[in-house]
């Protein structure tokens, strides 16, 4: 057994750090589970960033893992016995899949899908379900069907969405890795607002869990965590598609877990704090100033550019259909701002739909142009207090979360690799983060930069206040 100051500073370490003391036999899994589910007892209770926590089954699968761990080869099963949250837009095997909405209240999924079975095949052990916004529509974590899910940094704003309980979960140490899904910014945006590192992989390197169309696709599942290294090796579990998918991504020559600890080439870096669709915050600002400095002194040439000028009402029939392919039965079981957005979803075509992503996906490359990387704000508005948008008509409460996503949603549309590295915090005491884009496909190169600058400016000491 190991004693309860070591279990304690367990919380500290790495997943990856974690699954080797698990192979070593210096931990088993089953006490390393039995520590976060205590610590979940003690933390969800004021931020709700689980909606349900599997505790047997858990132990259970950690006692298999325990039972297997001498015997695990690591590169099959990197993540051999280490806790993981799914978000509630993903079936899990024996949990609900409610969806943030009372329209799935009572939905039961005896199943895994494919994002959380690839993670099951990974080592992981599924430790519960976390919190998203309803059907994943908006960047915060305030659904009807359960309190709001809150900032561990600071408990009066949000952690940001629509993989908010993902994010929460993992800076309050309840878990030490999640997996979320992005469709305008859903892992970045909470990496962002709680000091982690998260990544939405390029268009079809993870498979799409839910069986759509490929060629319109805006969303990807990813990792949210607290190092590269544990991310990237989190997406070689993930990553892959079965040939004959209309955006399958060629597999990369190595593992990523292997390609980010290379040095990058010297690169062509663009970077810009200014959107014409919301104002930067000025220590946002100086975040990304900050880190374009550091990327010269690294050795990469370094510019400043302007941001594509955007167009939310262009976005907006997009975001709407993606919102009307929700099975919803009852759309008066949903909140109004999701209602609104999926009742004016069904006036839109599909063919609308890829015509507008063509469209969209050109612009952004084209602005793009021939540099390597783009530097960005992730989020640029300080976080919304929780419950600011609540009683807001849905069209403007829309246009406000507008405002949270206009550096992130660009390359949704276009299928490009974007993260959002840990920038430090305010003086107010809120996280910053930095987005870096890369071109199409080029996710190691975006995840070797970020390695860099996790080496430069670290991030892994701070922790939450109030622990």
């Amino acid at each position: 057994m190991v004693g309860a100051v070591a279990l304690r500073e367990l919380l500290e370490a790495s997943a990856l750090e974690q699954a080797d003391l698990i192979r070593r036999r210096e931990v088993s899994s089953e006490e390393l589970v039995g520590l976060y589910l205590d610590r979940i007892a003690d933390q969800n209770p004021r931020v709700s960033a689980f909606v349900q926590v599997l505790e047997k089954s858990a132990l259970a699968e950690a006692r298999a893992a325990d039972k297997r761990s001498a015997k695990v080869d690591a590169n099959v099963e990197p993540f051999l016995g280490v806790p993981i949250g799914i978000k509630d837009l993903n079936p899990a095997k024996g949990s609900f899949t409610r969806m943030g909405s009372r329209a799935f209240e009572r939905l039961y999924t005896p199943f895994d899908d494919a994002t959380t079975a690839r993670l099951r095949r990974g080592g992981f052990v599924v430790i519960g379900k976390t919190s998203t916004s309803e059907l994943g529509s908006l960047p915060v974590t305030e659904p009807d069907i359960h309190p709001p899910t809150r900032n561990p940094w600071d408990l009066d704003v949000t952690s940001g969405g629509s993989s908010g309980g993902a994010g929460a979960a993992v800076a309050a140490r309840m878990i030490p890795i999640a997996q979320g899904s992005d469709a305008a910014g859903s892992i970045r945006i909470p990496s962002s607002l709680c000091l982690l590192f998260g990544i939405k992989p390029s268009r079809g390197r993870v498979e799409n869990s839910y069986g759509y169309d490929d060629r319109t696709i805006i969303y990807s599942c990813g990792p949210l965590a607290r190092t590269v290294d544990d991310a990237a090796t989190m997406l070689d579990v993930m990553a892959g598609l079965t040939t004959g998918e209309p955006h399958w991504a060629p597999p990369p020559p190595r593992p990523f877990a292997e390609l980010a600890r290379r040095a990058p080439d010297r690169l062509r870096i663009r970077f810009t704090t200014k959107s014409t669709l919301a104002e930067t915050h000025a220590e946002v600002a100086d975040a990304v100033r900050r880190f374009a400095k550091t990327l010269a002194k690294l050795g990469h040439d370094v510019e400043e550019g302007a941001m594509a000028e955007g167009d939310i009402e262009e976005f907006m029939p997009v975001w709407q259909f993606s919102a009307a392919q929700a099975p919803v039965h009852d759309w008066s079981l949903t909140q109004p701002v999701t209602r609104w957005l999926g009742e004016h979803g069904k006036t839109v075509t599909a063919e609308t739909v890829e015509r507008l992503t063509a469209k969209m996906e050109k612009q952004v490359l084209d602005w793009f142009g021939d540099v390597d990387i783009w530097v960005t704000p992730t989020v640029a508005v300080a976080p919304e207090r929780v419950g600011a948008w609540r009683d807001l008509p849905p069209a403007e409460a829309f246009a406000r979360a507008a405002k949270m996503g206009v550096f992130t949603a660009p390359f949704n549309v276009s299928g490009q690799p974007a993260v959002s590295v840990p920038a430090g915090l305010t003086r107010a005491g809120h996280p910053i983060g930095v987005q870096l884009a890369g071109r199409p496909l080029a996710d190691a190169t975006v995840l070797q930069l970020a390695r860099q600058l996790e080496a430069e400016l670290p991030w892994n000491h701070l922790r939450p206040p109030r622990d």
